[in-house]
């Protein structure tokens, strides 16, 4: 069976290509597709791999400017000559999905989200940007958003990360779709003795608006406790500026500086809405709990009152709330773990294993099954 991956981007290893490389190690034959792609970002393992990238890749800074972008890249997508290939998986956050697969193969999407900047949060995007880029959105985003859900069509099977993203599948595609949670690979994570947890909160990932990590840092200098905050981003000299004397900003960070710090913190600060959220996990692991803004993916994973505390307002007000609250929670860290484990790589592979056997299955037992002419069907039902 000759295997496709198509994946958005390569430019990093956050969650999205984390399930890629998981891709790539169930089927280590497969060719990956994508628009862009900088090797030294990518793991050994997905590098390993064929890669072959889209025009996208030939235009100015495309590595750096990919987003920019965007508006070519359903062009870009169905250029990709995806011929004589028995299965691709799309991988779809950004555009991925939109190829023209082969009559013959079978075609499953694992989404991480429907494109938030032109569907759910089209319009925070808009409100956040330029005069000139706030102007040219619309037209653009329209022509995006109705290629999206025609492309839906090319997909065979939806697989959604989590129940958030389902529904929105169903919303925007009209599609079901089957709940497999993306990967952690909890066993990389260390847990030290009490004795060595810091005084410190943490906050782990992209500073991007979406996520909120301003209003981590508002609430901590308001607090006058310490944050250490991990991570780059489009608002990291932004929030250089915002931080007060008590937030730390270390910018991106190797795994091992990441890790130490994740066994070492009171907590760890969640506060934007996240499609499915591997961070919360990745602290668990380490026997931390969390503090999140309760709605989205985290609560498929963060038990609230047990593995970590929501709050349901993002305001810096209701945030503080949560963290005193968090202070009298004392988790069990043996709990933390346990529920971690229940996301595992091991898990993952299984389910979405099982998942494609099936779907392969069927489409088989479909392609097989005898059809009548249905044109004749019809002439022969008026006849009678």
């Amino acid at each position: 069976m000759k295997v496709a991956i198509v994946h958005y981007w390569l430019v990093g290893m956050r969650g999205g290509e984390k399930v890629v490389e998981a891709l790539c190690n169930l089927y280590p034959d497969a060719d990956i597709f994508t628009h862009v792609y900088a090797p030294d970002a990518i793991s050994p393992s997905i590098n390993a791999h064929r890669i072959q990238t889209s025009f996208i890749s030939k235009l100015p800074r495309a590595t750096l400017k990919y987003k920019s972008y965007l508006p070519l890249m359903p062009m870009a997508l169905e250029q990709l000559d995806l011929r004589g290939y028995d299965l691709i998986i799309s991988s779809e956050s950004g555009p991925a999905k939109g190829i023209i697969p082969p009559s013959d193969a079978t075609h499953i999407c694992y989404c991480h989200s429907p494109m938030r900047y032109i569907w759910n949060m089209y319009h925070d995007y808009r409100a956040r940007t330029g005069l000139l880029t706030r102007m040219m959105m619309p037209p653009l985003a329209h022509y995006v958003r109705n290629w999206d859900a025609i492309s839906a069509d090319r997909v065979h099977e939806f697989v959604a990360n989590s129940a958030t993203v389902a529904r929105r599948i169903q919303t925007y595609y009209h599609r079901p779709a089957t709940v497999i949670h993306p990967p952690v690979d909890t066993q990389a994570f260390e847990r030290v003795p009490h004795a060595e947890i810091g005084d410190y909160h943490l906050m782990v990932g992209e500073l991007v608006r979406y996520k909120r990590p301003e209003l981590a840092i508002e609430a901590f200098n308001r607090m006058r406790k310490p944050l250490v905050v991990i991570g780059g981003g489009e608002m990291l000299r932004e929030l250089r500026g915002l931080a007060g004397p008590h937030v730390t900003m270390l910018g991106p960070q190797p795994f091992s500086v990441l890790k130490h710090h994740y066994a070492r913190c009171r907590a760890l600060i969640f506060p934007g809405e996240e499609d499915f959220g591997i961070v919360p996990l990745e602290a668990m692991a380490s026997g931390r709990p969390v503090v999140a803004y309760g709605k989205g993916g985290v609560v498929e994973t963060v038990i609230d009152g047990v593995t970590g505390i929501f709050f349901h307002e993002q305001s810096i007000e209701a945030l503080i709330d949560a963290v005193q609250r968090c202070e009298a929670l004392m988790p069990d860290p043996d709990q933390l773990v346990r529920r971690a484990a229940e996301f595992g790589v091991d898990r993952f592979s299984e389910e979405i294993s099982q998942f494609i056997k099936t779907a392969l299955e069927g489409r088989v037992a479909h392609n097989q099954a005898p059809r009548r002419n249905d044109s004749t069907h019809s002439f022969n039902d008026s006849a009678r």
